[in-house]
Parts: C-alpha cells; sequence; structure tokens
C-alpha cells in the first residue's frame, strides 16, 4: 500500500471493466435518464444523464466473516441471472459463494420516474451464523466518463446517511440503503479504498471519509442481520450531489416493488405491439425479446432516435481514460442496421425517429461523421461512404414499407439529395471501409453506394425531378458495370489453390482504377503490428463480398459469387462447437492476442457472430432455407449467458483463467447491437421466406433487366486510364471548366464546357465511342474561375474491354 500510496496518492489509473455483459437495462420512461449493464454478478456501468456518458466502473459486494473470511461476489461466486419476463430488462441475479458460504439474491432496474437504480437484496448464510458475515457495498464512480477527478465523501440528505461522489461539470451520485449504514469510507483506488481495506484489516477505517479528485471508491457496510436479512439500495444521480441525494431517497421511500409494477408494465405493453417472431433457442431463451430489448435498451431519452452501438467498452479493463468514446457512441451504418431491427419487429415509429435523428446530424456538404456523441458532435474523424448511403437506404426502406407519407417523404427530401450529392461527388472510393480501416474499393460500400444511389433515384422520381433521378441511374450504372474491374481477381494462387475461376477480394486499393487490374497493389492491415501490415490486395478476402447479393446487385447463384464464397468458406469460415462462424477478414488483427491477453491495438481477429446472420441471409437468397436456419441456431448458440450476442466469439482452446472458453464470447463488445438487429431481421427474412431488407432497385435493374452502361466516368478521385471500345467518356469535376482534346496526338483539337447538373457536378461527354482499340484520347483543361490551365495532360486509351 505504501508504494501505491507514494506513486499514486489519489489512485492507481483508472480503468473501466468487463465488456461481456450479461444484462443490460433501463425504464421506457424519459423521467429514468438512467441506464445500467450487468457482468459477473453485479452492476458495471451505469450511464447518466445520456447513453454516453458512463458514471460508474462497477458496483458489488463484499462478504467478510471469521478468521480473515473475504469473498468479493464477483470474483468468488456463480452467478446466474434471470429477466423478470420475457423482454422486460430488469433482472434477477443469484450469485452463490463457490466456497458454499453465502448467497446474495438481487433484483435490479431503474426507477421509472426518476434517475435512480435500484437494487433489492437478500443476504443468506449457507454456513455458519448469521451474525458471523458482514457485507459490504462496493462502488467505484467515474463520473461523465472519467475515473480520474472524480471526489467521494461520506454525507447525508435530510439527515439519511449516504455515500456520495462529484465528477466534472458537478454531475453526481449518492447511494443511499433501506437498513442503515454500519461503517462507511472514501479513499483513493489502489491506496485507501474500501477493497483494499477489507481484504487488508477486515474492516474499514473510519478516517477515510473524504477523497478529493482522483480515482475514487465508496464502501458501506450494510445493516443485514438475521432479523433483516433484506435491503433496498438505491444509487441515485443528479446535476449536484444534492438532487443525486433527493433521487436516491425518494426512490427508496417509493419502495422497489412499486418502481418494478410499473417498469414491468411498460416492458410489456411495448413488448405487445411487436411481430410475434418469438422462437425459443436450444438454451431455452428467447433470443428474439431478448433482441427487441437490447435495442430499446440502447436508446437515448434526451434525443429521440439515436441508438448507441453497445454499453460497454470493449477490453475495458485495460481501457483508461483515454478511452473516452468506447461503444457508447452513435455510429451512422449501426445506427441503420438498428432501424431496420426495430422495423423487422414492427416498431416502426423507433425507425423513424432514427431517421429523423440522422436527418439532423448530417453534415452540411451531405455526409455522415463516421461516429458521434449523442448531440451529433463526432468523435472520429473518417469518412466512410457506406455510411453516407445507408440512410437513403432507410427512408426508401420506410417508404416501401408505407410508414412514410407523401409529405413526410417530401420533408425528407433535401436529406436524400445531400447525401446523393456526396456520394455522386465523392465516390465510388471509400475513405474507409465499413470495418473502418482501408480507403479504396470495397464490394461492401459499393453494393451500398450504389443501392443508395438507385434508392435515392426512385424518390426523385416520385419527388417530381426526373432529370436527377436519371442522373443517379446513370453513375449507378457505371459503378455496377465496373464492380468486378475493381475488386474481381482471377488467376491468383488462391483461385488456383480451389481451382475457382476468381473471388472478390475484401477491398482494392485506390489508385486501381489507374492498374491495369484488380490483382495489383496492397493493402495494409490494420491492427497489426508495424513491420507485419501490408498485404497484397488478392489475397485479402472477406464475407464483405456477399453484399453483393444483400444489395440487391448480384444473384446469388452468379459463378463469381458461388467462387468467392468457396474462397470464403475456405480462408475464414472457423467450426466452433456451436457451428459455422466467419471471421472479418483474412489476416485481420482486431481481437485478443493467441495467449489471451486483450487487445491493445494489435492482436488477431476473432469469429464475429453478426456474419453467421449475414450468411443465412445469403443462404435464404439462394433458396438454401435449411441451412439459413440451421445457421440462425448457430447464430442463438453464440449468445452469453444472458441471452446477450457478443461482438467476437473465441475459437482457440480454452483459457479458462482469462474466462476464454471456445465458442464463448470474448472480451470485445456484449452486446453488440448491430448483432442483435441482425439475428431480428434473419428471423423476420425466415418468416417471409425472402430477405426483409434487400433493396429491390438493383435486382430488377441488373439481375432481372441486365442492365447495362453506355459510358465510363474519369474523375480527379478516379482517374481511369483505359475505356471499353463503343463506351462514352464522361468527364466529371467539382468546378466549371474547359475542356480541349485530341485523338491524334494534338494534329488535330477539339474544345468543349462543361454543364452543371442539379448535383453540382460539372460534366462533359466526349464523343469517343466511334474510336477503335488502341486509340487514345488525350486531353487538358482550362479553369475559367481560376484563370489558368492545368498543365498536365491526361489520357485514356480505348480497350476491347474493361472487365477482367
Amino acid at each position: 500500500m505504501a508504494d501505491a500510496e507514494a506513486s499514486y496518492p489519489r489512485g492507481i489509473p483508472a480503468r473501466w471493466t468487463s465488456s461481456a455483459k450479461s444484462g443490460v437495462g433501463t425504464a421506457r420512461t424519459s423521467a429514468s435518464s438512467v441506464w445500467f449493464t450487468l457482468s459477473h454478478g453485479i452492476l458495471n456501468e451505469i450511464y447518466y444523464p445520456r447513453l454516453d456518458r458512463a458514471c460508474t466502473r462497477d458496483f458489488g459486494l463484499i462478504v467478510t466473516g471469521p478468521g480473515g473470511y473475504f469473498s468479493e461476489e464477483k470474483r468468488h461466486a456463480e452467478h446466474q441471472i434471470e429477466p423478470f419476463d420475457t423482454g422486460v430488462p430488469a433482472y434477477r441475479m443469484v450469485n452463490t459463494a463457490l466456497d458454499g458460504t453465502y448467497r446474495i439474491d438481487k433484483r435490479i432496474l431503474t426507477d421509472p420516474v426518476r434517475p435512480s437504480v435500484l437494487q433489492d437484496i437478500t443476504f443468506t448464510p449457507l454456513a455458519g451464523l448469521d451474525g458471523d458475515y458482514r457485507v459490504y457495498a462496493l462502488l467505484a464512480p467515474h463520473l461523465f466518463n472519467c475515473g480520474m477527478g472524480n471526489t467521494a465523501w461520506i454525507g447525508d440528505y435530510k439527515g439519511r446517511q449516504m455515500l456520495f461522489a462529484t465528477g466534472r461539470d458537478g454531475v453526481s451520485l449518492a447511494l443511499a440503503s433501506s437498513l442503515p449504514w454500519l461503517s462507511c469510507s472514501a479513499g483513493y483506488v489502489g491506496v485507501s479504498d474500501g477493497w483494499r481495506q477489507l481484504s487488508t484489516d477486515g474492516v474499514l477505517d473510519p478516517a477515510f471519509v473524504r477523497a478529493e479528485d482522483g480515482n475514487v471508491s465508496l464502501a458501506g457496510q450494510i445493516g443485514f442481520s438475521a432479523q433483516q436479512p433484506n435491503a433496498c439500495l438505491s444509487l441515485g444521480f443528479g446535476e449536484d450531489w444534492q438532487e443525486a441525494g433527493y433521487n436516491a431517497l425518494a426512490s427508496l421511500l417509493t419502495g422497489f416493488d412499486a418502481a418494478a409494477a410499473t417498469y414491468v408494465s411498460a416492458w410489456k405493453g411495448w413488448q405487445q405491439d411487436l411481430h410475434p417472431l418469438d422462437r425459443v433457442a436450444a438454451s431455452g431463451l428467447n433470443i428474439y425479446r431478448i433482441s427487441t430489448a437490447v435495442l430499446a435498451t440502447h436508446r437515448s431519452a434526451a434525443f429521440p432516435g439515436p441508438v448507441v452501438a453497445s454499453l460497454s467498452i470493449p477490453w475495458g479493463s485495460d481501457k483508461g481514460d483515454d478511452e473516452l468514446g468506447g461503444y457508447h457512441l452513435v455510429w451512422p451504418r449501426d445506427l441503420v442496421e438498428t432501424a431496420g431491427g426495430f422495423l423487422a419487429a414492427g416498431a416502426s415509429d423507433d425507425a423513424l425517429e432514427i431517421l429523423s435523428y440522422l436527418r439532423t446530424i448530417q453534415e452540411d456538404d451531405g455526409h455522415w461523421p463516421q461516429n458521434a456523441w449523442l448531440d451529433g458532435t463526432p468523435y472520429w474523424d473518417g469518412i466512410q461512404m457506406d455510411e453516407c448511403g445507408f440512410p437513403i437506404l432507410l427512408a426508401d426502406l420506410l417508404r416501401r414499407e408505407n410508414k412514410l407519407t407523401p409529405d413526410a417523404l417530401l420533408s425528407f427530401l433535401p436529406m436524400i439529395e445531400r447525401a446523393a450529392t456526396y456520394l455522386v461527388r465523392n465516390g465510388p472510393v471509400t475513405g474507409e471501409d465499413r470495418w473502418e480501416e482501408d480507403a479504396g474499393y470495397s464490394p461492401f460500400t459499393l453494393a451500398v453506394e450504389i443501392a443508395a444511389l438507385l434508392a435515392a433515384a426512385d424518390i426523385l422520381d416520385v419527388c417530381s425531378k426526373p432529370a436527377m433521378a436519371d442522373y443517379l441511374r446513370e453513375i449507378a450504372d457505371c459503378w455496377n458495370e465496373q464492380i468486378e474491374r475493381w475488386t474481381y481477381v482471377r488467376g491468383s494462387h488462391p483461385a488456383f489453390s480451389l481451382g475457382v475461376d476468381g473471388y472478390y477480394v475484401r477491398i482494392a486499393p485506390p489508385d486501381i482504377a489507374e492498374a491495369s487490374c484488380a490483382s495489383l497493389g496492397y493493402v495494409p492491415i490494420k491492427n497489426r503490428p508495424p513491420d507485419d501490415t501490408d498485404r497484397p490486395a488478392e489475397m485479402i478476402v472477406s464475407p464483405d463480398a456477399l453484399a453483393l447479393v444483400r444489395f440487391g446487385l448480384r444473384a446469388p447463384d452468379d459463378p463469381r459469387i458461388v467462387d468467392t464464397v468457396k474462397i470464403i468458406d475456405a480462408h475464414l469460415r472457423c467450426e466452433l462447437p456451436q457451428g459455422p462462424v466467419w471471421y472479418r477478414y483474412t489476416d485481420d488483427g482486431y481481437g485478443e492476442h493467441d495467449n489471451g491477453d486483450p487487445f491493445d491495438g494489435t492482436g488477431r481477429g476473432r469469429p464475429w457472430p453478426l456474419l453467421v446472420g449475414e450468411r443465412a441471409h445469403y443462404e435464404l437468397a439462394a433458396g438454401r432455407k435449411d441451412f439459413a436456419k440451421s445457421l440462425l441456431a448457430t447464430f442463438e448458440a453464440c449468445a452469453g449467458k444472458g441471452g446477450l450476442l457478443p461482438e467476437q466469439v473465441w475459437d482457440r482452446d480454452d483459457l479458462p483463467e482469462q474466462e476464454l472458453l471456445r465458442g464463448g464470447p470474448t472480451g470485445s463488445a456484449m452486446p453488440l447491437v448491430w448483432a442483435h438487429s441482425e439475428y431480428i431481421k434473419l428471423l423476420r427474412s425466415l418468416r417471409d421466406g425472402s430477405v426483409f431488407d434487400m433493396p429491390p432497385q438493383g435486382r430488377h435493374r441488373y439481375i432481372d433487366a441486365k442492365t447495362g452502361s453506355t459510358l465510363r466516368i474519369w474523375r480527379f478521385n478516379n482517374k481511369i486510364r483505359s475505356i471499353q471500345a463503343g463506351k462514352l467518356l464522361r468527364l466529371e469535376l467539382l468546378a466549371p471548366a474547359k475542356v480541349h482534346w485530341t485523338v491524334d496526338g494534338w494534329v488535330t483539337r477539339h474544345d468543349g464546357d462543361t454543364s452543371v447538373n442539379g448535383f453540382g457536378i460539372h460534366l462533359l461527354d466526349l464523343p469517343v465511342a466511334s474510336l477503335q482499340p488502341g486509340q487514345t484520347i488525350t486531353f487538358t483543361l482550362f479553369w475559367p474561375e481560376a484563370g489558368n490551365w492545368e498543365n498536365v495532360d491526361f489520357s485514356v486509351s480505348v480497350s476491347p474491354t474493361d472487365a477482367l
């Protein structure tokens, strides 16, 4: 203790806790602006007053007894958990000491009318006498996403003794008990905290009543006795300590049972209105109702619409105050996937609120932030083009489901136009793929972009803007026809070894448009050691290519898709006890190290259950419904004990000391809302016999009608070097220009002025369709607004074909 006190007088560096949650919950009322998470039999992060602001690390119990007996329920007990009722995120927990000494029964929920978390606790000795044991509450405040900079003290509110803490901006918590606090302590973590006092001396030191501005901890002995084995603990929150004390006391005086009646009734009423997609998994759990509750629990009260990715911080025990966001942020991609889950379950109002929220946080130029706090403030600054297309697809899905009236559709038209404008001005290359890592041509991103352009075109037609709609379809057709040019490889070693013609790569480098084929170039693999990152693009595959089917651009029996599935299964399929689960891509580095150490910027990617759902949707589209159903069971078997679906599952031998069991959750996020949304959509798709969220436009246009493209587009972010004979060459620029061009080495010269369209694109079609293979068109540009020439000649050669 002396060393810690000398090195860290205000507490050791703050850390978060396990992200492998067994339960999450909140009341379905705006008055209860508090959310809780559970893991290892105790409360973990509690969020207030917004979903993106964690205020505690954990909150559990310690039991001491004769002969120096010391037991911490989260470490030294077996944990059981069950919901109050199907689809109600309030929980009964039973923690039984591994040595058979005691049992702790808990009921946990939030007060529906104020920001308080209530625990009804019964302590039962299983060995010895009732008076042998003392039970202590141990609470670690991490107010406003920070473990450091908090102040804790023992005080009172209206004569009632409570344990208090205050953090940044005055946000505070207060812990009250229905039974008296027999002793209390406020100390610094790792130095003078209650855990250290009890494990060392067996009692709390009354001298520690205040800990200022540090990583602090609160502890209090609950006045259990043989006559009083039950206590209610009320943890209230407020904008200052008095408000926190008021909320804690008011909830305590109202009582647990009264709060539970209102809490359960509201959740059951919401669940009752959803589609009956219920299914009991092999575990005995109704994962459908758990999933719908997960989606709704991750919704904001203060900001209608947003849903955070997960109420967790992946590998939290290894993360500190520099990890402000964790996964309790809004990702537009995850948010649209979640809206699809709501809509598939019949909660259309929730999906509409999500669309309205997306309209509000859209940036002025039309794109959405990579991720953001609830108020729309960007957290990371990457540009992911799929996140620019997804909101359009959501609007179109709501329109096709008759959930948007004509007037409502018109109100969203400016959002859709700005998003489409950003896509056509900046696509098809993405700054980051959907895994937030690499720039280039991603089959997944291309599928979303093209599907979104077609959906936007339909909406523009409905809104009487046919010229703009026609332009979007021209761009979509042009990009769709080049997907193979950009991302499909033939003749590589993986193709040869499996005897297939070729396959779609995970992503091709941004400069592939200037290369001769998609097999050239290298892709950096993020989250790997600095000296082991780059891989040939043709060696990296991903299930992302199945998005070409999911979004309606390629038929499931297209030979190129079928061959790619063989490659995917050969390189990325992992057989686990629950069935096959797939990795994100070859040589992924986002996951634990092989020895079980947490991801620390490098690691090894583990299988993702949500990819089981995506694969099941592909199999359903291919007409293999039985296989899709078997994958549904695999998906369900990936859930943890409480029915929550993790981001990743462990794929190696058991490491029980690190809680890593083959097929079980890893230390990454759990629950992952995106995975629960995919599960709900899969249930809906299996019921309907077709993929619920597949946009129909691409299927009708490219699979049924086999629509091609008459043009190729040259841009500064997509400088094509060749064009197929018979195609029209279109120049697309972001400013007006005079184009000076020749097809005979400047013996004859031609000039043309660009014209601007409704998306602010300045374009000129060059009449080169009559040129023969081997000929070349050369051009340069004069910029009238700047009054200068580009002073570079650009060349595009004519070839027999641009297909690989």
